[in-house]
This record gives structure tokens, C-alpha cells and sequence, in this order.
């Protein structure tokens, strides 16, 4: 039995860069920095007081007053995104069984301002449990999954993947894994993450994981610049409509691309940081060529995970030579982050959106922020700080998590 193909038929995104995929897109080619201070609380006593924040995005533009009791932030910004993929693929539910149609949704770390508030109210109280009816139900990774299958009618597999950063990058591989083995047509696909929030950032100052440039905001994501020092924190949300081929051409879908392949591994190595030599970044990548069946030197574009950290960039670029040896120089590889931040569980959709992007418009976005060669990479083609127009008929997208979860999904132009 032939394997089922499977296609992307619509895509959403909230972010940093813009609050749908053309102004993403647009943004990301003109080298755009989402990055700025804080808004959403007072940084003065914080180390980092910046992040690539979402703008320009009011809730009650999408929800009244009383259905937003029920949402945390992380949750408005993936419905909203969602909403954008289901429309752009017109899907429409009574044209479909929907027991055939799916929602695999991430997020690495759910409703945190929620948990925040609830858990301060109560410390700061006199003791008694006065907890919000809803603070349960909007903190749970898996909420927003729900919330898109009750919105739309969607009957069929419903869950979150979470693997800290790789968690979106999961949620599409299981997706699919789902179509693939006839269990699904259908599935949205994607993640949010709203950490930006006083938890969030400081906790990961306390590990000394982000950026405190704080006298440059706009250029503190540096990946693969010799004086990188940490990530930027990111916001927002990316959903895809991943389909099987004949359902998406019976309905006349337009198709953005085709997932060919995936590769899954573990680094075992440490709970944050990379193998220095990349070890289980080559492994996924080299499971999602092996499970696409195509050879190494056709791959024309690999979006990195590229977090901007002084280890994990060089682990990911040792891996990629080790994988693509000499053809790893004809690889234009870049690093949107360096634009939009790390958006944590939510990295994988909206840098896999990103990659389809430069697929479908054979365009390798930029990475932006680069002053000084570091003498401990690979000299490869990062796309420094200028669009490159090229063919792009196959890319990788990589996404890595602490934890050590490492994901390669593997996208190609559609072809009949």
C-alpha cells in the first residue's frame, strides 16, 4: 500500500512580526527585529527588560468580555491563529465528517499568568482558597487544543504535544503520523506560547539562558555571531492545516507544500544543554532524510533552531556539517529567531511556517544581526542580514528543547 501524502492547506500566525502571515512574511524578508522593552510588566528590578512582544493585539477584537474569562493570553493568541489556518484552507465543517478532522496543539509552558496571579492571590490573601472556577481549565497545556475542536466541530484526535521548544514541532510530526496511518484527513496543527510574564523572565535570567543586552533591544538575537549571549524571549502563536493529499484536492484546496519526512531523537545528555557535537541533532535529521527517501544533497534550506546561545549554535552547525558534509556549504541556513525571538513551544509552527514560506516563494529570509565572524563555526551559508532569492525545492526546519528533544521536519515544493 502506497504511504498516504500529506500536504499544508492553510496557515495562521500571531507574532512579534505580525498578526497574520503576510505581514510575517513581509516583515521576516525586510529583516524586521520584533524586539523592544517590556510591556506587559514593570522590568525595572529584572536583569533582561526586553522581549519580541506581540503588538497590536487586542483580545476583546476576537472574544467578548465574557467568553475571555475563560482564555489566558496563551490561549487567545492560538485560537486567533488557528482560526486564520482553518479559514485559509476553507475548511468548512459541513463538508467534512468531522470525526475525520483533528486538533494536535502545543504549547512548552501553558497558561503561566495565569498559575501567577491565581498562586499570588492566594499567598497574598489570608489564607482562604478563594481560586477562580477557571483557573484550572485556562492554565492546562491542553485547553487550547479543546477550545479550537469545541469552536469548529472538530471530532477527531484532540490532544497537546509538550517537549519544552520542540513541543510544536512534535504537535506537526504527530500530525502527520495521524494521516499517514488513516486515523485523521485532517489536522490543525500548531502551538502559543505567552511567556513573557514575570515568572517567565525570570526564571530563565536565573539560568542565565537570555540576552541582557539591554542598550540594544533590536539586536540582542544574534545567532551564530561571535558575541551572541542568549535568547530572546518571543510571544505568539502559528497554526497549519495539515492535510492528505486526495482529501485536500477533492475539496480543491490550494496546497502550500508537502511534509515529507520527520526525525525524533534524544540527546540524553543534559537537561538544557546540547551534545557539544550535535549528536542528536544529526540523528534527527538524518531520520528525517532517511524517512523522506531523499538524498542529502537536495536539501537547499535549513531553518536552525539558531537560538543565539554561545553552545547551542555551534552544536546545530557541527551537526549539520556532520550530516551534509561538504554539501553542507550549498545549504543557504538562517535563523528567524534572530527577528521574532524563541517562542519556546510555539518555535517549531511558526519557524516550520517560516520555512514553508521560503519554499513556496523560493526566498531564504535572513539572519538578521550579524557584526562579527565566530572562529568556532563551520563556515557555512548563515544568510547573514540579507535575503537570499534561490531555488528552494526541499528544506529542513529544526527544532530542539531542554530536555533534549530534538525534531527535523522535512518539507518539499508540491509536485504531482
Amino acid at each position: 500500500m502506497d504511504r498516504r501524502r500529506v500536504v499544508i492547506t492553510g496557515a495562521g500566525a500571531i507574532t512579534p512580526l505580525g498578526n497574520n502571515v503576510d505581514d510575517f512574511w513581509k516583515s521576516l524578508l525586510e529583516g524586521v527585529s520584533g524586539a523592544d522593552f517590556i510591556t506587559h510588566f514593570d522590568v525595572s528590578k529584572f536583569k533582561t527588560k526586553f522581549a519580541c512582544e506581540v503588538k497590536n493585539f487586542d483580545p476583546t477584537d476576537y472574544f467578548d468580555r465574557k467568553e475571555l474569562r475563560k482564555y489566558d493570553l496563551v490561549s487567545t493568541y492560538g485560537i486567533v491563529a488557528a482560526n486564520q489556518a482553518i479559514a485559509d484552507a476553507n475548511i468548512n465543517i459541513a463538508d467534512v465528517d468531522p470525526y475525520r478532522v483533528g486538533v494536535v496543539w502545543s504549547s512548552g509552558i501553558g497558561g503561566i499568568q495565569t498559575f501567577y496571579q491565581e498562586i499570588k492571590s492566594f499567598v497574598e490573601g489570608d489564607g482562604t482558597p478563594r481560586y477562580n472556577p477557571f483557573f484550572v481549565p485556562k492554565m492546562i497545556i491542553d485547553i487550547t487544543a479543546g477550545h479550537i475542536s469545541m469552536a469548529h466541530g472538530f471530532k477527531g484526535p484532540n490532544y497537546a504535544t509538550v517537549s519544552a521548544c520542540a513541543s510544536s514541532a512534535n504537535a506537526i510530526a504527530d500530525a502527520v503520523l495521524l494521516i499517514r496511518h488513516g486515523y485523521a484527513d485532517i489536522i490543525v496543527a500548531g502551538g502559543c506560547e505567552a511567556a513573557i510574564t514575570e515568572p517567565g523572565m525570570g526564571g530563565f535570567n536565573s539560568m542565565n539562558a537570555i540576552s541582557v543586552r539591554n542598550d540594544d533591544p533590536k539586536t540582542a538575537s544574534r545567532p551564530f555571531d561571535k558575541d551572541r549571549d542568549g535568547f530572546v524571549m518571543g510571544e505568539g502563536a502559528a497554526g497549519l492545516i495539515i492535510e492528505e493529499l486526495e482529501h485536500a484536492k477533492k475539496r480543491g484546496a490550494k496546497i502550500y507544500a508537502e511534509i515529507l519526512g520527520f526525525g525524533l531523537s534524544a540527546d540524553a545528555y543534559h537537561i538544557t544543554a546540547p551534545h557539544p557535537e550535535g549528536e542528536g541533532a544529526k540523528h534527527a535529521m538524518s531520520f528525517a532524510l532517511n524517512d523522506a527517501g531523499i538524498d542529502k544533497t537536495k536539501i537547499d534550506h535549513i531553518n536552525t533552531h539558531g537560538t543565539s546561545t554561545p553552545v547551542g549554535d555551534v552544536a546545530e552547525a557541527k551537526a549539520i556539517v556532520g550530516v551534509f558534509g561538504e554539501h553542507a556549504k550549498n545549504i543557504s541556513i538562517n535563523s528567524t529567531k534572530s527577528m521574532h525571538g524563541h517562542l519556546l513551544g510555539a518555535a517549531g509552527a511558526i519557524e516550520s511556517l517560516a520555512t514553508i514560506l521560503s519554499i513556496k516563494n523560493d526566498v531564504v529570509p535572513p539572519t538578521i544581526n550579524h557584526f562579527t565572524d565566530d572562529p568556532e563555526l563551520p563556515q557555512l551559508d548563515y544568510t547573514f542580514n540579507h535575503k537570499k532569492e534561490r531555488v528552494v525545492n526541499y528544506a529542513i526546519s529544526n527544532t530542539f528543547g531542554f530536555g533534549g528533544h530534538n525534531v527535523s521536519l522535512l518539507f518539499a515544493k508540491y509536485n504531482e
